[in-house]
């Protein structure tokens, strides 16, 4: 296990030549985050014109005046953006090109999913990956999250590599070089298997685009829509990847998703969702909140003019506050024979003892095989591999934890979740 990772410098970040070269770089581009403009261009980069329902547009054009419209970002934040946008307009026309010829696709049934809720930085993550490790599970890697459809006219690289994930690859060599604690934070190298909300993007919806950067008027918007149609949208395109694998039916897949959205989407979820086995990841949400803002304070500054830790602590604690609320209050939608509660201390302590209950749940049995694919992943997934961070919330970002656990009392009292020092 490698050193202790603390960062000191959140507030006022102490910059290398290399972050310094690309900051002064970024002071040379012009931005436009113009919705109109980016349909056009990804209308042209892919040569198709049909995005289907066009009841997106609203949500493109209130995402691209909001982000426009933030003095704090910088260019480069405005330029990552920007190209999440373009990415997502070009997917959502190669899903309804693929759609439009495939219509069979809809008949395609994503059966008994096992899906993993949870706050972020609550064990999720490793849940997630720990039981996609098990060959007889459909999971989503990282670069197929990003580009789920194939552009057809791309063809493999040289030795083979699929186009889509040298992108991936590329970016994630790249985001290692300037800001180099991320992977000890939470790794994106493509095959790290990431959650099923991605695949909301096309239709721009989720509570993904506040990770992205705060965006208050977005979550505002986000907590007065229904969010049943853009969960049914991402279903489609899990039936779309289980047609790619050649599972016309979707009879012999069977998926394990994750998203810490799914806590206060559980109406939702019981909706789109009814046959799945749940598992709800439960952590002090003070050790959750305090390992959030550290990372998203750490990337800002790349993207951010200044990094403001008193504004990313106030919006993440509300933001946690309102999962946990819903989560509590919707609960009991998902019965005992059909979920569980997974205790971060619990999982901690023996995380294939963990799986073995979920998969118990599922009606999946933990065979000799699974077991020794598990072990493998954890043998060469060491936690700490790429560095341990420290998180210091008092001295990084002025709140005693003992303080901010005030606020969750009702969460505490819904819930036998351990207090971490």
């Amino acid at each position: 296990m490698q050193d202790a990772i603390h960062i000191d410098d959140l507030a006022s970040p102490v910059y290398s030549e290399l972050q310094r070269s690309i900051l002064d770089y970024g002071k040379t581009l012009a931005v436009s985050l113009d919705a109109g403009e980016i349909l056009r261009e990804a209308e042209a980069a892919v040569a198709l014109d049909d995005f289907g329902s066009m009841d997106f547009v609203q949500r493109l054009e209130l995402l691209c005046d909001e982000w426009r419209n933030n003095a704090s970002l910088n260019n480069l934040g405005k330029t990552s953006l920007r190209n999440k946008l373009s990415l997502y307009a070009r997917n959502r026309l190669l899903i309804q090109d693929l759609l439009n010829r495939h219509p069979e696709i809809h008949q395609v049934e994503i059966r008994a999913p096992i899906i993993v809720a949870g706050l972020p930085r609550s064990g999720t993550t490793h849940l997630l990956n720990l039981m996609a490790a098990d060959k007889r599970l459909r999971s989503l890697p990282l670069w197929e999250s990003y580009e789920p459809v194939p552009t057809p006219a791309e063809r493999a690289l040289a030795g083979g590599t699929e186009p889509r994930y040298k992108r991936c690859q590329d970016a994630w060599d790249m985001m290692q070089q300037t800001l180099p604690h991320m992977a000890a934070m939470h790794p994106m190298n493509p095959e790290h298997i990431h959650e099923e909300l991605e695949l909301m993007g096309p239709d721009f919806a989720s509570y993904n685009f506040e990770w992205l950067c705060q965006c208050p008027r977005w979550r505002d918007h986000y907590y007065a829509s229904n969010q049943a149609p853009h969960y049914e949208y991402m279903k489609t395109v899990l039936k779309i990847l289980t047609w790619q694998d050649g599972d016309a039916s979707g009879a012999n897949t069977r998926w394990v998703l994750k998203c810490p959205q799914h806590l206060e989407q559980l109406p939702v979820l019981r909706k789109v969702f009814p046959d799945a086995t749940l598992a709800i990841t439960h952590r002090d949400p003070v050790s959750v909140i305090q390992s959030a803002v550290t990372m998203l304070a750490y990337g800002q500054r790349m993207s951010h003019a200044t990094v403001d830790v008193d504004a990313i602590l106030h919006y993440w604690v509300d933001r946690v506050q309102h999962l946990l609320r819903a989560c509590v209050r919707d609960r009991h939608l998902f019965n005992n024979v059909q979920s569980i509660d997974v205790l971060f201390h619990e999982f901690m302590a023996d995380d294939v003892v963990m799986v073995e209950k979920i998969y118990a749940i599922a009606g999946l049995d933990m065979t000799p095989a699974a077991e020794s694919q598990l072990r493998s992943f954890m043998a060469a997934n060491a936690r700490g591999k790429h560095g341990r961070m420290v998180y210091e919330l008092e001295r990084n970002f002025g709140v005693a934890p003992s303080d901010l656990r005030k606020r969750f009392n009702f969460y505490f009292d819904a819930f036998p979740v351990q207090v971490e020092d």
